[in-house]
């Protein structure tokens, strides 16, 4: 019997509960744990009542303690970690301690520094190996798809890719001045960081949305496009052979763009602990309280993202350029598990990657990303959960 400890009850959370009950042969019964367990309940009034039985748990990420006390007394195979990326390490310790395997959707992320490295989660790999463990790290889109893409365009189309483009475009209006689709702590980190990209075997830094590209993508039109640092950028130039550049682009419209810099410059996304009426609090978080939460979202949020790559390298001696992408529609997911695009693009992979994992198709004692992995399974399920590819040989490249 397969049971699995779900640790999150945000956005993506929602969409991995959903899908899980939507796949009830793999997930007979899962366990949705959470600091506020009413947000718990309130998905397994949800999506409860069909074949995989869902229980609930309140939990302190941060403590490993705690952590470990609900593993050992759900017993689960897996851990699907869908907290904040702050919590990766606990989990994965409390993983080690407890001898269940552990997935997650993004890198850990040190609380007082915006640093996106897989660093202290690759120093995991010796002990999940001596531990018989696996750990699938960053099992998203982008991260996660988009490694799963690049290993499907090595193993079909290409001896050596060269050059990587990431392209992620959000074609959504949910109808606010301004919000964040994801966690805006992570997310407004993420955006006022200096871009980097991979070039000839270094990294290239860029001042905050500095480069700017343009981009017509399919279903979705043409839109600005700003070179961003992000993580899989890290992992796929140590597992791409031959890769001479990689590169993400994430667009915005020039209203969020002018918000987030009229935040920025009064100090509201500011980490920086300041006090005020005697308590210290980090200006970001009380931009995070006031923003409307991304998993609110879904109801109001009309037209569809674009999330893909396009590949240049060779195949037997000639160039090939070939590009593979999805087109999610927002008030689609909306429809059918209560979320936005952005929830529904980063909770199914991850629930793929628990089912490739419990399958035993992704399955291996250490700590991997998903590139490293064999992509075809993977391919399939995205097509049968909702998340399905297109490609084009020759595609539009970025310049």
């Amino acid at each position: 019997m397969s049971r699995v400890l779900i640790i999150g009850a945000g956005g993506v959370s929602g969409v991995v509960v959903a899908k899980c009950c939507q796949n009830p042969e793999v997930f007979e019964e899962i366990c949705i744990a959470s600091r506020t367990k009413s947000k718990c309940d309130d998905m397994k009034e949800r999506f409860g009542g069909g074949k995989t039985k869902i229980t609930t748990a309140q939990l302190d990420a941060d403590n490993v303690e705690e952590i470990v006390a609900l593993i050992n007394d759900y017993k689960p195979e897996m851990v699907i970690n869908v907290a904040l990326p702050y919590q990766d390490l606990t989990i994965m310790d409390a993983c080690l301690e407890t001898g269940v395997h552990y997935l997650d959707t993004a890198n850990y992320e040190p609380p007082e520094v915006p640093k996106f490295e897989y660093k202290w989660q690759w120093a995991y790999r010796e002990k999940f190996e001596k531990a018989g463990l696996t750990a699938i790290l960053g099992c998203g889109f982008d991260p996660g798809v988009t490694g799963v893409f690049s290993a499907y365009a090595l193993k079909h189309y290409f001896d050596e890719i060269h050059y990587i483009d990431i392209l992620d475009a959000n074609g959504g209006d949910h109808g606010y001045p301004f919000a964040t689709n994801f966690n805006p702590e992570i997310n407004i980190r993420e955006i006022t960081s200096n871009g980097r990209y991979w070039q000839e075997g270094e990294w290239v830094e860029t001042e905050p949305l500095e480069i700017k590209r343009v981009f017509d993508f399919d279903q979705v039109g043409e839109k600005d496009a700003y070179l961003l640092y992000h993580e899989e950028l890290e992992s796929l130039a140590m597992n791409m052979p031959g890769i001479k550049r990689i590169r993400f682009f994430m667009t915005f419209s020039q209203k969020y763009i002018t918000h987030l810099n009229v935040l920025q410059n009064v100090g509201m996304t500011s980490i920086e602990p300041i006090e005020i009426e005697g308590k210290m609090i980090q200006p970001i978080h009380f931009l995070k309280a006031v923003l409307p939460d991304p998993a609110s979202l879904g109801p109001r949020t009309v037209g569809k993202t674009n999330i893909g790559c396009i590949y240049q390298g060779v195949k037997d001696g000639k160039p090939v350029s070939y590009y593979v992408y999805n087109v999610c529609d927002h008030q689609a997911c909306y429809k059918e598990v209560g979320s936005q695009a952005i929830s529904y693009t980063t909770g199914v992979p991850a629930m793929i990657g628990a089912k490739m994992l419990i399958e035993g198709k992704w399955k291996k004692p250490g700590v991997y990303n998903v590139e490293e992995f064999d992509p075809d399974p993977f391919m399939e399920e995205l097509n049968k959960q909702g998340l399905p590819w297109h490609e084009n040989f020759n595609p539009t490249l970025v310049d």
